[in-house]
């Protein structure tokens, strides 16, 4: 019914305009005109056909509005008007004085010029502070909410924004932690990363163009998630590289930087910047294995030493264990005796223990001495022979 609405208002406002319209052409064109009311009509008719293709064009634009903030949070929604309100409002406050001032007829349209380039700059900005700090902007109308108590007393930490980079998107583990609501805040995107992800995406290089593709369908699928939580920072910075312009849209917007990448971490932590690397979080995350646990692991191949095996924790940490090799896709015990831990993983090192985690019979000495001594045993002795005087 709306679009109805729409499209008869659109059609009828064309056509009044291409028929009005006649009046205002110059009168030495209107003396050449033969039949004025069939010029009127022709321009009525051009009129309603335009209407009508605006009218459609205004539909569907006003059908994907309403899509968007149907499914839009509604703190982000107000967030954002407020944040277009402010901006057209500090626009005009500075066009004021601009718009009292006697200009010549000749640059008489710097005025409105001026008008239409500062509400649109202003509301933009506005706009685009909103998607960054819209809950700040929320808590400056609303003092007395408990969160910005929280807030003002230091028990509480506003929602950072949280900036991606090229490592932790091909990575592809940032999708589980927004999935989980550990991360919260908006997820900035800058369009540095982007452009690098489409640079690797055309690679000649298969591996650079499978990593490419996988962090660009990552980035679609964020965007069908989460909506307008994900954001593209379309800001150009002056930097050498990917990294010199994340940080400085880190510094710029105070969010914190999401990164699988070490080194850019460590300068971002140099720079006093926040940083998440991915890599800690996830060892961090880890449970904890002590020196003394036991295990039932699988062993999975065997290992670069003499005698060793390697297995792997639900985690997919690497488990080295002594005495187990040539025991593939055996279940042992075993006893952890020790890890090894850095920035980029861990790795447990254990030893066998019990009797599921002996080696084989033919190699292994615990079973020959075994062996040896039931073969000296005189019960073994005995009965393994009738005519020696023992139980039949």
């Amino acid at each position: 019914m709306v679009d109805t609405l729409i499209l008869i208002l659109f059609v009828v406002s064309g056509t009044a305009a291409g028929w009005l319209g006649v009046d205002l052409l110059p009168e030495p064109l209107l003396l050449q005109v033969d039949k004025p009311e069939g010029l009127r009509t022709v321009l009525g008719g051009f009129g309603a056909f335009f209407g009508l293709l605006a009218g459609f064009f205004f539909g569907q634009l006003r059908r994907r509005l309403m899509a968007q903030v149907r499914s839009m949070p509604t703190d982000l929604l107000v967030s954002r008007a407020v944040g277009l309100i402010l901006g057209l409002l500090v626009a005009n406050l500075l066009l004021a004085p601009i718009l009292l001032l006697p200009l010549p007829w000749e640059v008489v349209f710097v005025k409105p010029l001026a008008a239409v380039l500062s509400n649109v700059f202003f509301g933009v900005s506005g706009y685009n502070l909103a998607e960054v700090h819209g809950r700040t902007l929320l808590r400056l109308f609303n003092p007395s909410s408990t969160e910005a108590l929280l807030v003002a007393e230091g028990v509480l930490q506003p929602a950072s924004a949280k900036i991606l980079d090229t490592s932790v998107i091909i990575d592809g583990r940032i999708r589980g932690l927004l999935d989980s609501g550990l991360l919260e805040g908006q997820v900035i995107v800058a369009q540095s990363v982007i452009d690098e992800l489409q640079a690797l995406a055309d690679s000649a290089n298969g591996e650079k163009r499978g990593r490419g593709r996988r962090g660009l369908k990552l980035l679609s699928e964020l965007r069908e998630i989460y909506g307008r939580r994900l954001v593209v920072n379309s800001t150009r910075y002056e930097g050498k590289g990917v990294d010199d312009k994340l940080l400085l849209l880190t510094a710029d917007t105070g969010g914190t930087l999401l990164t699988a990448d070490y080194n850019l971490a460590k300068v971002a932590e140099v720079k006093a910047l926040k940083v998440l690397n991915l890599s800690e979080l996830v060892i961090a995350l880890r449970p904890e294995v002590r020196p003394g646990d036991e295990l039932l692991l699988k062993i999975a191949r065997d290992g670069k030493e003499a005698d060793q095996g390697v297995g792997y924790l639900d985690d997919g940490t690497m488990v080295v264990v002594e005495g187990a090799r040539g025991r593939i896709g055996e279940r042992l015990e075993v006893v952890v005796t020790g890890a090894l831990q850095n920035p980029t993983g861990r790795i447990v090192f254990a030893r066998t223990d019990g009797p599921l985690a002996e080696p084989n019979a033919e190699a292994g000495p615990k079973r020959k001495q075994r062996a040896e001594r039931n073969r000296s045993s005189p019960a073994n002795s005995g009965s393994s022979d009738p005519q020696a005087g023992g139980p039949r």
